[in-house]
């Protein structure tokens, strides 16, 4: 099996990568092929190498590790740990970017050894209260699961690592896709943004929100040459419905406030909230700023001259690092009722909704002013071989996990698939029905895919908390080193901690119950030698 299983994989190579060198490909072609020739051979050998009358039965909750396997198991440990925490002081891009690849690998390592050390402890904890539950079924799934050998435990160390492979290559994808989705939704403010530098005709909000996918348009008007009196510090000003603004600052989650704070205190001005206020000089507006602008203000009041040359005094009484309306630094956000009339008429419309068309936006808007899509926004981090290049690799290392991770599960339960069907031939004969046989193989494969699933799960968990610190993954996210998220950060996403584990468990039961269906078809005849039923 070995042999042709070498030629195939070699083939596989030099079929994908033609232009690849073909000296090195042949030599890890042979070298597999050897190990896989060999392992039986040996195993054989240092079994055999003492006379032995009886070894006696290797159950998986009864014996001892040896210190010799103490030892070797602590000292793997070690190792990685040492590795682990050395890319977590040091960072990928400080000397430690060759354990980035290895840094899963050995976290699923880590925890592999103490999953099969633990392993034993809840098959010796449940075997004395199964005795007493009803039926023969469950009691003979748990002893079975506890007297198969010992070996068997070994899958366990292939499913851990996959499992924290695939849990940490989703991670770093899900990762950057948030990375992406943030940065475009700084810079548009919305799902789609229509600006210009002349008030947008009144009608236009109307259209907009007839456009199929769009749910809610927000009138916003951003003065761009708002200035102190003396004229030295120029200060963008948003002027803002305060209720419609704070409920798109909660939805898009910039900078969300009570719209009670912002609105204009009683006697500022009147009119509806279009901009149509009579606010006068004498009156203070509550402010919502940028932390740099609420520096440089304090909490006291200031004036500030409007492109129109009107003045308003402002009160910065919310400090919030973004805001939709405006990006940037430098913002202020003041309620526009209560600005003079006619000083900040709306020129930005805010758009929320799902599955936006940017031609449809753009007739309706009908060439008066500029559409921007954050879906268009988010194409533009993605420009560079390296970012595509690595998104691929890490799509490959969780479809490799996962392969790994079924192909270990799988290649476990066919090793024990004859011994299985002969038992179950064995127990029809004294009467098991096939249902029966169908839930004793189920609950026997539990023990091994349920811990493997949990485990693996903690395992993605603890890999992903632990590696954080010292991945960067802004160079992949952006195009630039600079974000405007600051550092993209690593973090567990649930979705790909969950689907390997449901798969797996799923996997068990689903060839567990085939197994028993296929037996049950074939009869117990088929599968009992001579003197087996006795």
């Amino acid at each position: 099996m070995a042999v042709p299983a070498g030629a195939l994989g070699l083939g596989a190579a030099l079929l994908t990568l033609p232009g690849a060198r073909l000296l090195p490909a042949l030599w890890a072609a042979l070298a597999v092929t050897a190990v896989a020739c060999l392992a039986l051979p040996l195993r054989a050998t240092a079994a055999h190498r003492r006379v032995r009358v009886h070894d006696g039965r290797r159950d998986a909750a009864a014996p001892r590790a040896s210190r010799r396997r103490t030892v070797a198991e602590l000292t793997v440990v070690v190792l990685a740990l040492g590795a682990v925490e050395t890319l977590r002081r040091r960072g990928a891009t400080n000397g430690a970017g060759d354990l980035v690849a290895m840094a899963p690998v050995l976290v699923g390592v880590i925890a592999a050894l103490v999953l099969v050390r633990l392993y034993p402890l809840p098959l010796r904890g449940l075997a004395r209260p199964a005795r007493r539950l009803r039926g023969a079924v469950g009691p003979l799934a748990l002893a079975r699961a506890g007297r198969t050998s010992a070996s068997t435990v070994l899958p366990l160390l292939a499913l851990l690592t996959a499992f924290t492979v695939a849990a940490f290559g989703g991670s770093v994808l899900s990762g950057v896709a948030d990375a992406r989705d943030r940065a475009a939704l700084l810079a548009v403010g919305a799902d789609a943004r229509v600006e210009a530098a002349e008030p947008l005709p009144s009608g236009l909000p109307r259209r907009l929100g007839r456009v199929p996918g769009v749910r809610e348009v927000t009138e916003a008007g951003v003065d761009w040459l708002a200035r102190t009196p003396d004229g030295r510090q120029s200060l963008p000003l948003a002027g803002v419905d305060p209720g419609a603004y704070a409920a798109l600052a909660g939805r898009t989650d910039l900078g969300a406030f009570p719209e009670g704070r912002l609105t204009r205190p009683d006697g500022a001005g009147s009119g509806s909230g279009s901009g149509s206020g009579s606010g006068s000089e004498e009156a203070v507006l509550p402010a919502l700023a940028s932390p740099a602008v609420a520096e440089r203000f304090g909490d006291r009041a200031f004036r500030l001259r409007l492109a129109d040359g009107n003045t308003a005094t402002l009160r910065i009484v919310l400090v919030r690092d973004r805001t939709p309306a405006v990006y940037g630094d430098d913002f202020l956000v003041v309620d526009r009722a209560g600005l003079p009339t006619g000083s900040v008429t709306p020129n930005v419309l805010l758009l929320t909704g799902d599955g936006l068309d940017a031609g449809a936006l753009h007739r309706a808007a009908d060439d008066v002013g500029t559409v921007h899509l954050r879906s268009e926004q988010r194409d533009t981090y993605v420009d560079s071989p390296l970012q595509s290049g690595a998104e691929r690799i890490y799509t490959a290392a969780v479809a490799a996990g996962a392969g790994y991770a079924a192909l270990a599960l799988l290649l476990s339960l066919a090793s024990a698939a004859p011994e299985r069907a002969a038992l179950l031939a064995r127990l029809r004969t004294m009467g098991l029905t096939r249902a029966q046989g169908r839930r004793l193989l189920v609950l026997e494969s539990l023990p091994q895919a349920l811990p493997a699933a949990l485990g693996g799960v903690l395992t993605g968990w603890a890999a992903v908390r632990l590696l954080s610190p010292g991945i960067d993954l802004t160079t992949i996210a952006m195009s630039t080193t600079a974000s405007p998220v600051g550092r993209a950060e690593l973090r567990a996403d649930p979705w790909w901690l969950a689907v390997p584990a449901v798969t797996v468990l799923v996997l068990a039961v689903g060839v567990a119950a085939l197994q028993a269906w296929w037996s049950g078809r074939r009869g117990a005849v088929t599968e009992l030698r001579a003197g087996d039923a006795r």
